[in-house]
Formats: C-alpha cells, structure tokens, sequence
C-alpha cells in the first residue's frame, strides 16, 4: 500500500502505467447533477457555484459530526439541496454560513440517529480510532480536536467543533444547535472536560469486510478492462447511483459509465482506503507520475453494488482525509 498523509503532492505516488487510458469530460453538459432524483438544472449548479467558498468548511464540520469523509459529503450534497429548495425563505440580510451551517447540523444529527443503533453495535466489536490530545482541548486548538470529538455525545460534539475549530460566537451556537447560551456553555464545559482524559490508544485498523473487499477488487479490474458486462453482474439491477453535486438517481438512468469511458485525461481505479474505510481510489496520470484525484464508495449488500457515491466533483472530499492508501498494482 502507498500511504498519503495531507497535504498530497503529486511526487509522493508512482504507480507502473499498467492500464491504458481513455478520454471524455466529465464537466459537460450532458453529465448528471445532483437533485432529488436524477439530473439537476443549471439554476441549481448556480447555486452551488455561490456557495463554492464555503464547500469545504461544511464538508469538514460534517465530516467530524459524521466520523467518515464520505459520510460526511453525503450529508452536505441533501443540506445544501435542502438549502437550495428553501432559499425562499432565507433573509439575505443575514450571513449565509450560520444559515447553511444550521441546516447542515441538523442533517448530521439526522444522520447520526439513523446510525445510533449500529454504531452501539459495532461498539463493543472496534476500539475507537482516536489519539490522546497533547494539551487540554480548549479555544483554537482547531485540527488538533476534530479528530478526537467523536468520542462526545452529539450535542457536546457540536458546539466543541463550532467554537474551538469554526470559532462561532456562544449566541451564534445556541441558535445553529436549538439551545440557549447556557446550555452550549454547559456542553462546551463537559466536551472539554471529557476531552481531556480521552486515554491515548493505538488507533485500531479498521475490520475488513472480506466479501466488501472481493467486491472492490472485481469492480476495480473490471471498469479498468471497460468490462461493462462483467460489471453489471456485479450491481444489483436497482442500484442508486449520486455523483457528488451532479446526479442523485437510479443508476439505470445515468450516463455513468460512458462518462468514464469519454474522461479526456489519463486515469486508472485502484483499491484503497480513505481514513480507514474501504474504497476505490480515482488516480490521474500526470507529468510526473500518478496521483489520487478522487474516490468512490461502494455500498454492498449480500454480494451485490447497491449504491455508488462518486465524488469526482468535490475534491475537498479527499483533501479531508487524515490517510489515503492506495494499493499497488499487480
């Protein structure tokens, strides 16, 4: 495995030019854009394009709610169509970031009900993967406590990371997260507190799903051979497919694969991880070698791809991530 630790730069991965390449452009018009269901208008890729420069700070509070880069995209592509299908109700008098943040907070805490069962089950099965902090958590300690906030309970994880990481006023916090400056006072002092005696651990590898990680290599050698059959008989025929601010939809509906086939720049699939999770990794040849561009999570269910999250478009995604590993070719 070639290990990435951020920043990446180009010079840091050398991978033998095994496979060939292939053109297309996978910014044309043609392509899917995220929505409900299926390709989105151009007024909704609009508004993205205004809410661009703060794409990555809403990834990265989502990201940390979430405890998965990926997760955390996904949770930022339904916030900011919701923002989108409420802009009417919006008081342009005031920031947009708190508005956003408010509406993206409220998705993860949606998020994290949705899981609370299965993670309580994985609980006692993976030790957290965390490290100890150097100095007590507290103001502009930044990166150095979004890594560790997973071990707070939701409400105490949020108003850690928007005080000491996004440096949101006590007011600001009370009315992102539904509650009153005492109780974000309250939240914040038993978040610090608790953060201070998080015990050092040897961060745990991640269990590998055997059957997850068969699949991943079959899709990985068979999208690099354009095996478009052998692929099929590996998806389920009602799969989901949402590439990132672009498509959000049966997978039968999109132009997916073609819009690989047509890419205009030199790329290749490769089995990977992203901060422990399972995934294939998207490399771009350049000048001087190749380089992660992107990733894609497979979900699987009894041996089948029932969902593909493409995140071609948002690179923050990867830019995110503590680790990127990326398996050598054969």
């Amino acid at each position: 495995m070639v290990v990435y630790r951020r920043p990446l730069s180009r010079r840091e991965l050398r991978i033998p030019a095994t496979v060939g390449c292939v053109n297309s452009d996978m910014n044309e018009a043609t392509d899917p854009a995220a929505g409900p269901t299926g390709p989105a208008d151009a007024r909704y890729l609009a508004f993205l394009e205004t809410v661009s420069h703060l794409r990555p700070s809403l990834h990265r509070y989502c990201a940390r709610m979430t405890g998965s880069v990926s997760d955390g995209e996904d949770v930022v592509q339904d916030a900011l169509f919701q923002a989108y299908r409420r802009l009417d109700t919006f008081d342009d008098r005031r920031p947009l970031a708190p508005w956003l943040f408010r509406i993206a907070h409220n998705r993860c805490i949606d998020f994290l009900r949705r899981n609370e069962t299965r993670a309580q089950a994985e609980a006692g099965a993976a030790e957290p993967d965390i490290v100890a902090p150097v100095d007590t958590p507290g103001p502009a300690l930044g990166r150095a406590v979004e890594h560790l906030v997973l071990a707070l309970p939701s409400m105490e994880r949020a108003c850690v990371l928007l005080k000491d990481v996004f440096d949101y006023s006590l007011e600001e916090i009370a009315d992102l997260v539904d509650s009153s400056v005492g109780g974000v006072k309250a939240a914040l002092h038993r978040g610090r507190e608790k953060l201070a005696t998080v015990p050092r651990r040897t961060a745990a590898l991640r269990a590998q799903n055997a059957d997850l990680t068969r699949i991943l290599q079959l899709y990985v050698e068979r999208f690099n051979r354009r095996d478009w059959d052998g692929l099929r008989e590996l998806i389920a025929a009602d799969a989901r497919l949402r590439v990132a601010d672009r498509f959000v939809g049966a997978l039968a509906d999109s132009p997916y694969f073609g819009n690989y086939v047509r890419l205009a720049v030199p790329w290749r699939l490769a089995v990977g991880e992203v901060d422990g999770e399972a995934v294939i990794i998207l490399l771009h040849k350049h000048v001087d070698g190749w380089a992660p561009h992107s990733f894609i999570r497979l979900d699987v269910t009894s041996n089948r791809i029932t969902r593909i999250l493409d995140f071609w478009h948002t690179p923050w995604v990867l830019a995110a991530a503590t680790s990127v590993l990326v398996s050598e070719p054969c």
